[in-house]
């Protein structure tokens, strides 16, 4: 990944954060990294625990956001879900799956758009 990508996503996470917390949802752990991989946001939405995947976009050529979240990307997040779980000692009423879609206008302020429940 190029030194420009990474700032893109890194960008993005930081505006997927803010959504967050405008909307009412309370972040806990960012970034979140073990041997099968990463996981991007774990916020907290009343008693609800959101396990949160942000795609970033500058353009529209690969496709939406969201589109970039295929079967096997949700399988990996469910598992790293499950870790988490078991390595903070955190337990939930109920957990869910977001993906927050952030895209990046030539001008203006980004767009980002929060699935709750996607998978």
């Amino acid at each position: 990944m190029t030194t420009r990508n990474q700032a893109v996503g890194a960008y993005g996470e930081r505006c997927a954060v803010r959504h967050l917390i405008d909307t009412g949802l309370r972040p806990v752990d960012r970034n979140w990294r073990c041997s099968a991989g990463e996981i991007d946001i774990v916020a907290w939405d009343g008693v609800v625990l959101a396990f949160c995947e942000v795609k970033t976009r500058r353009s529209g050529r690969f496709g939406t956001p969201a589109e970039a979240i295929v079967p096997a990307k949700a399988r990996r997040l469910r598992i790293l879900a499950a870790r988490w779980l078991a390595e903070t000692g955190t337990s939930a009423e109920e957990v869910r799956f977001d993906v927050l879609a952030v895209e990046l206008p030539d001008a203006g302020p980004a767009r980002v758009e929060h699935v709750k429940g996607a998978f």
